[in-house]
């Protein structure tokens, strides 16, 4: 968790008052450990105790009045240990019946006269309220309006818990870190009053106000980091500035077999303006799949060539790399020298291979995480290159770009991301994105079928394979689970498809296979010796197979937009028309929905922005992998608005010469300290 460092804690957290051992503890196991824990420990929601008209008050709502009691309390036991309470108030000229269940002890606080607060449920008919809480001598102003609910365990209870809070908020002083002229200019207020008010809001107006003001201050903390990070990188003295030849370059793409497209065109010289540039680019081309981003790569890898460095391209599978690898030594020919590095390659041939690359002898080194052991040593490496970059671990990508300290940059990905993401986890990157498809690709046809439709999709998948054509059949689980027993399993569906085709082959593909099975079935259906491929979602990112032309994904419903997008993607890459079916029938109306917006887009970058919406940032790539910025009270995709402004208004402060003046001499601190516990991807 992402947390901005607020005070500079004046005593331990064991001199809190009402804090000893055990309740320490507790307080320790819910994760606070220090003072600023603890005033950082904001609560999870708040009980409106708001004081209501009962002539305003909507039948069987909650609740809070003040009345005077006008009848003496009666207890009526029945059942097992269960009582009723019952006691009369006058509530603004209005009598009303109050039920307390199972409290008998109230009886006994309760006197005639006495002016209390209930909350409870409102039973209009009855004039009754079913009521869950009493406070007593408590008049309009002696209850919050809003009373803060934390997240608690055993062992501490909500009162002490507030009560402790409120003790330390009179006992700190609390770092502002937003000028002046930044909170006045969005009306923001001091953190002090903000931090307050996120435990102790007088009213909503308030608590509005201090959430918007902590989101806002997380966010701008956060992207001052980012600015001052990408400020780092590009003013560093040693970073690499590639004297490319340009004529050499437009000879090459001219030599290439198609015509290159706007947005490729455009990435190419976004890419060729940080490689000139005297600082280390570090950029995002991102596109759906199709779209042409190895060809942009591939030209960026000649540019250094002609420059005098080596590059490396780093991909998840075996299968991929070695596609790759034939794919750029046909587009290169004779221009570039390409090699290709896998856990397969072994013996005197890896040994040979390091050899040619330690001499400067190998100008494009592609593989998988096999290129960043430790004997694999470049020459002179000017660009890194890596592809589907959220799927490589941290540590693994940072391992392959300081083969070359200060190497260029350039990750790959085919997962769409909205901009919204783009900013937030990538927000030290520049991002080029294609969003063209190469000419002569046709849309891929995208229906929605449900289940009792099966017989007729397979009749439609046998007219593609009868024209020679493969096809892949996705479905989300690998055996069946009997919490989720409407879900197809891969291994039935791929049993019962053998037995419906008898002379058609048909091969399996799922996670529990071994990395040499899942590559040998790969690259047997790349090779056309498997016509039907049944998988699970492993298939996602694989090998680049232009003759299958039909994909059925069964339970569609299960699958975000995105894994949906990224499957359909694995067809549609020939000449020939492509075909998409999802069999799916969903119960609810986010299910429909998201078989609606299949059918109605192609655009991946559309699709990643309703998946963000319809899923939130978490699910979009996967909470373990997901690199998000995990704030106490911004979220990234409501308040995407007030990121893109936290943004501009860090990268303006950045930019001016303030920012090096006296008065952010503590917060420049501050920034510098925690970039050094950053990762820099």
């Amino acid at each position: 968790m992402s947390k901005i460092h607020l005070i500079d804690s004046p005593f331990p957290l064991s001199n809190v008052k009402g804090l000893g051992p055990k309740r320490l503890q507790v307080l320790n196991e819910l994760n606070i450990h220090t003072i600023e824990d603890l005033i950082l420990y904001f609560p999870v929601r708040y009980e409106d105790n708001t004081v209501i008209d009962l002539t305003q008050a909507e039948d069987q709502s909650m609740v809070t009045v003040v009345g005077e009691v006008y009848s003496t309390p009666a207890v009526a036991f029945f059942g097992r240990n269960k009582s009723k309470l019952t006691v009369h108030l006058m509530v603004n000229q209005i009598a009303v019946k109050c039920v307390f269940f199972n409290q008998p002890y109230l009886k006994k606080k309760i006197n005639l006269n006495d002016k209390v607060t209930i909350k409870g449920k409102w039973n209009r008919r009855k004039q009754e309220i079913n009521g869950n809480k009493m406070l007593f001598n408590t008049g309009d102003e002696g209850q919050p309006q809003l009373e803060p609910v934390y997240r608690i365990k055993e062992g501490i209870k909500q009162k002490p818990l507030r009560d402790m809070i409120r003790q330390v908020l009179d006992e700190v002083t609390i770092h502002e870190w937003l000028s002046a002229e930044l909170r006045d200019k969005y009306k923001l207020e001091s953190l002090a009053d903000t931090v307050r008010n996120l435990h102790y809001a007088p009213d909503k107006k308030e608590l509005l106000k201090a959430r918007r003001t902590y989101a806002f201050t997380e966010l701008f903390m956060f992207e001052l980091r980012m600015q001052w990070l990408n400020r780092i990188e590009k003013t560093s003295d040693e970073a690499i500035e590639v004297n490319y030849d340009i004529e050499l370059v437009k000879d090459f793409i001219q030599r290439l077999p198609f015509e290159l497209t706007s947005a490729q065109k455009q990435s190419v010289n976004e890419i060729f303006r940080d490689l000139k540039a005297p600082v280390r680019m570090h950029r995002l081309l991102q596109g759906d799949v199709g779209s042409g981003k190895t060809v942009v790569a591939a030209i960026c890898m000649y540019a250094l060539k002609t420059a005098g460095y080596q590059s490396a391209l780093m991909v998840p599978t075996e299968i991929l790399a070695e596609q790759h690898a034939e794919s750029l030594s046909e587009l290169f020919g004779e221009a570039m020298n390409v090699a290709l590095l896998t856990g397969s390659v072994k013996g005197t041939q890896r040994t040979l291979l390091l050899e040619q690359l330690r001499k400067g002898e190998i100008d494009c080194l592609i593989g998988t995480h096999a290129l960043i052991q430790d004997d694999v040593v470049f020459n002179n490496i000017g660009l890194v290159i890596t592809d589907e970059q959220h799927r490589f671990g941290v540590n693994q990508r940072q391992l392959l770009r300081e083969k070359g300290a200060m190497t260029n940059v350039l990750f790959m990905t085919a997962t769409p991301i909205p901009r919204t993401l783009a900013i937030s986890v990538f927000g030290e990157m520049d991002v080029s994105s294609i969003k063209q498809l190469p000419a002569g690709r046709k849309p891929i046809l995208t229906t929605w079928e449900k289940h009792e439709s099966y017989e007729q999709v397979l009749e439609q998948m046998t007219g593609e394979l009868n024209k020679g054509r493969q096809a892949y059949v996705i479905c989300p689980l690998i055996e069946s689970s009997e919490h989720l027993e409407d879900v197809q399993n891969v291994i039935e569906l791929y049993e019962s498809l053998q037995s419906y085709y008898g002379n058609q082959r048909v091969g399996l593909l799922h996670g529990k296979l071994s990395t040499e099975d899942k590559e040998e079935v790969m690259q047997r259906f790349s090779d056309h010796e498997i016509d039907i491929l049944v998988s699970t979602t492993v298939v996602e990112v694989g090998v680049n197979v232009p003759n299958a032309t039909f994909m059925m994904i069964y339970d569609a419903n299960r699958f975000g937009l995105s894994t949906l997008h990224q499957l359909r993607g694995r067809v549609g890459r020939s000449e020939h028309q492509s075909y998409c079916v999802l069999i799916a029938s969903p119960k609810t109306e986010t299910g429909i929905e998201r078989m609606n917006i299949m059918t109605q887009t192609n655009d991946g970058f559309e699709l990643s922005e309703r998946d963000l919406e319809m899923r939130g940032p978490g699910d979009f790539f996967g909470v373990k992998q997901s690199g998000l910025p995990d704030f106490l009270v911004a979220d990234v995709v409501e308040d995407y608005k007030m990121l893109e402004v936290a943004r501009d208004e860090a990268g303006e402060l950045i930019q001016s010469g303030q920012f090096f003046d006296d008065q952010y001499r503590t917060l420049r601190e501050f920034i510098e300290d925690k970039i050094l516990y950053m990762s820099f991807d």
